[in-house]
Protein backbone atom coordinates (compact mmCIF):
# COMPACT_ATOMS: atom_id res chain seq x y z
CA UNK A 1 0.00 0.00 0.00
CA UNK A 2 1.57 3.34 -1.34
CA UNK A 3 1.84 6.37 1.34
CA UNK A 4 -1.03 8.38 0.03
CA UNK A 5 -3.72 5.48 0.19
CA UNK A 6 -2.69 4.63 4.06
CA UNK A 7 -3.04 8.85 4.73
CA UNK A 8 -6.33 8.62 2.96
CA UNK A 9 -7.49 5.49 5.22
CA UNK A 10 -6.15 7.55 8.20
CA UNK A 11 -8.19 10.79 7.77
CA UNK A 12 -11.37 8.79 7.04
CA UNK A 13 -10.83 6.88 10.26
CA UNK A 14 -10.20 10.24 12.25
CA UNK A 15 -13.46 11.76 9.99
CA UNK A 16 -15.84 8.67 11.23
CA UNK A 17 -14.57 8.83 15.12
CA UNK A 18 -15.20 12.19 14.87
CA UNK A 19 -18.95 11.97 13.61
CA UNK A 20 -19.29 8.80 16.11
CA UNK A 21 -18.45 10.75 18.95
CA UNK A 22 -20.84 13.96 17.64
CA UNK A 23 -23.55 11.61 17.85
CA UNK A 24 -22.96 9.79 21.29
CA UNK A 25 -22.05 12.45 23.51
CA UNK A 26 -24.23 15.38 24.24
CA UNK A 27 -23.01 19.16 23.48
CA UNK A 28 -21.70 20.71 26.60
CA UNK A 29 -24.47 23.46 27.79
CA UNK A 30 -27.02 20.21 26.44
CA UNK A 31 -30.58 21.66 28.47
CA UNK A 32 -31.45 19.61 31.61
CA UNK A 33 -34.94 18.31 30.67
CA UNK A 34 -37.40 18.43 33.87
CA UNK A 35 -40.54 16.75 33.56
CA UNK A 36 -43.09 18.88 34.34
CA UNK A 37 -44.56 17.06 37.76
CA UNK A 38 -41.37 18.15 39.33
CA UNK A 39 -41.47 21.66 38.10
CA UNK A 40 -44.25 22.43 39.84
CA UNK A 41 -43.66 20.09 42.93
CA UNK A 42 -43.73 21.86 46.13
CA UNK A 43 -41.04 21.71 48.67
CA UNK A 44 -42.62 20.23 51.87
CA UNK A 45 -39.58 21.02 53.98
CA UNK A 46 -40.07 24.56 55.63
CA UNK A 47 -35.91 26.55 54.97
CA UNK A 48 -35.75 26.95 58.36
CA UNK A 49 -32.30 26.71 60.39
CA UNK A 50 -32.54 23.62 61.14
CA UNK A 51 -33.54 22.45 57.39
CA UNK A 52 -30.62 24.63 56.10
CA UNK A 53 -28.10 23.22 58.65
CA UNK A 54 -28.94 19.87 57.45
CA UNK A 55 -28.59 20.40 53.89
CA UNK A 56 -25.10 22.13 54.59
CA UNK A 57 -23.82 18.83 56.18
CA UNK A 58 -25.19 16.54 53.59
CA UNK A 59 -23.81 19.00 50.42
CA UNK A 60 -20.38 19.18 52.46
CA UNK A 61 -20.32 15.51 52.36
CA UNK A 62 -21.97 14.80 48.80
CA UNK A 63 -21.18 17.94 46.44
CA UNK A 64 -18.79 19.75 47.87
CA UNK A 65 -16.16 18.24 46.01
CA UNK A 66 -17.57 19.11 43.06
CA UNK A 67 -19.77 22.05 43.29
CA UNK A 68 -17.29 24.12 45.99
CA UNK A 69 -18.16 25.43 49.20
CA UNK A 70 -19.79 28.16 48.12
CA UNK A 71 -21.47 25.93 45.37
CA UNK A 72 -19.54 28.23 42.70
CA UNK A 73 -18.50 24.81 40.67
CA UNK A 74 -15.48 24.99 41.47
CA UNK A 75 -14.39 22.05 43.73
CA UNK A 76 -11.78 19.88 44.22
CA UNK A 77 -12.55 17.43 41.35
CA UNK A 78 -14.15 19.88 39.06
CA UNK A 79 -11.42 19.77 36.53
CA UNK A 80 -11.37 16.30 36.35
CA UNK A 81 -15.10 16.24 34.97
CA UNK A 82 -16.22 15.83 31.22
CA UNK A 83 -19.11 18.30 31.96
CA UNK A 84 -18.62 21.95 33.80
CA UNK A 85 -20.44 21.79 37.16
CA UNK A 86 -23.15 24.09 37.76
CA UNK A 87 -22.86 27.50 39.54
CA UNK A 88 -25.38 27.99 42.33
CA UNK A 89 -25.37 31.55 42.47
CA UNK A 90 -26.60 32.58 39.90
CA UNK A 91 -29.88 34.05 38.89
CA UNK A 92 -30.31 31.32 36.31
CA UNK A 93 -29.73 29.09 38.70
CA UNK A 94 -31.90 30.23 41.51
CA UNK A 95 -34.50 30.81 39.18
CA UNK A 96 -35.38 26.95 39.03
CA UNK A 97 -38.02 25.75 41.08
CA UNK A 98 -37.34 23.68 44.19
CA UNK A 99 -39.05 20.67 42.68
CA UNK A 100 -36.57 21.15 39.52
CA UNK A 101 -34.06 21.19 41.48
CA UNK A 102 -35.43 17.94 43.88
CA UNK A 103 -35.38 16.44 40.33
CA UNK A 104 -31.82 16.95 39.55
CA UNK A 105 -30.14 15.66 42.43
CA UNK A 106 -32.37 12.94 43.03
CA UNK A 107 -31.72 11.61 39.38
CA UNK A 108 -28.27 13.13 38.25
CA UNK A 109 -27.11 13.10 34.47
CA UNK A 110 -24.06 12.52 32.56
CA UNK A 111 -20.62 13.23 35.10
CA UNK A 112 -23.62 14.10 38.17
CA UNK A 113 -24.52 10.83 40.30
CA UNK A 114 -28.02 9.98 41.28
CA UNK A 115 -28.53 10.64 44.99
CA UNK A 116 -31.37 8.06 45.03
CA UNK A 117 -28.84 5.60 47.04
CA UNK A 118 -26.71 8.15 49.07
CA UNK A 119 -29.42 10.03 49.85
CA UNK A 120 -32.17 7.81 49.92
CA UNK A 121 -34.60 10.26 52.58
CA UNK A 122 -36.20 12.20 50.35
CA UNK A 123 -36.61 14.94 53.05
CA UNK A 124 -32.38 15.04 53.52
CA UNK A 125 -32.58 15.88 49.29
CA UNK A 126 -35.55 19.38 50.29
CA UNK A 127 -33.08 19.85 53.31
CA UNK A 128 -29.79 19.99 50.45
CA UNK A 129 -32.51 21.92 48.20
CA UNK A 130 -32.76 24.15 50.83
CA UNK A 131 -29.20 25.10 51.70
CA UNK A 132 -28.45 25.72 47.98
CA UNK A 133 -30.81 28.38 48.04
CA UNK A 134 -28.70 29.97 50.49
CA UNK A 135 -25.82 30.02 48.27
CA UNK A 136 -26.94 33.29 46.29
CA UNK A 137 -24.80 36.03 44.73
Amino acid sequence: MNATKVLQIGILTVFAILIATAFTQPPQGNPWVVPEKYKKMKNPVKADAESISAGKALYAKHCKSCHGSKGLGDGTKAAQLKTKCGDFSTADFQSQSDGALFYKTNEGRDDMPSFKKKIPDEVDVWNVVNYMRTLKK
